[in-house]
């Protein structure tokens, strides 16, 4: 299986999946960032897919098309978002449906979004962690792979929060795409969140 990272920060999520060796073939970014640096210091093939605009004028699935024909002129079979800071259009989900995998700041269902380190502790949860997904359409609502469980102590910061849970996710998101990898069937039995209707 040839697997594809898209990531937008630092690079710590998508070093620890070029450290363990799991057929990474290609990293993108969508800005100049420093996983350029992280992917040349593994010898990967880097890609800056930039996007063109953050305003009303960008072309979300134009955009998408591009970063579809990239990853499919690489023989691309599982899209790994690490961080990546764009959401898709609906190209991507017709050409990798249910081979794009996320991760998750939180325990979803519960605060899904951007802010979802920041939603936990605002609310005043005891308990988050992380979750890796199959990544939908609709942001933070596919079907769950693996969660932890990451506890909220009484001096967190949401910072400090966030490093804990980072800490977690890294470990928790490379042993689960190595998973995939070596079975790439949990994807084809991962089902959608079926939501039971409240009583009347």
């Amino acid at each position: 299986m040839r697997l594809a990272v898209l990531a937008s920060g630092s690079g710590s999520i998508c070093d620890a999946m070029l450290q363990a060796d799991i057929g990474v073939e290609l990293v993108v970014v969508d800005r100049v960032c420093g996983v350029l640096e992280v992917a040349a210091s593994h010898g990967v093939v880097a890609l800056h897919h930039e996007r063109p605009s953050f305003g009303t004028d960008f072309d979300r699935d134009a955009y998408t098309q591009h970063l579809v024909d990239l990853l499919q002129d690489h023989g691309i079979d599982l899209v790994v978002m690490a961080g990546w800071g764009t959401i898709l259009g609906q190209p991507m989900f017709d050409a990798y449906a249910g081979h794009i995998v996320n991760t998750h700041p939180a325990l979803l269902p519960s605060f899904p979004g951007w802010h979802g380190v920041e939603d936990a502790m605002a609310y005043g949860v005891k308990v988050t962690g992380c979750t890796v997904h199959v990544a939908t359409l609709e942001v933070d609502a596919g079907p769950i792979l693996a969660q932890e469980a990451v506890p909220v102590l009484d001096d967190d910061t949401v910072d400090s929060l966030h490093e804990r849970i980072k800490t977690v996710e890294r470990r928790l998101y490379v042993d689960t795409v190595a998973r995939l990898v070596a079975d790439p069937s949990i994807l084809e039995r991962a089902r959608p969140p079926q939501v039971r209707p409240s009583p009347p």
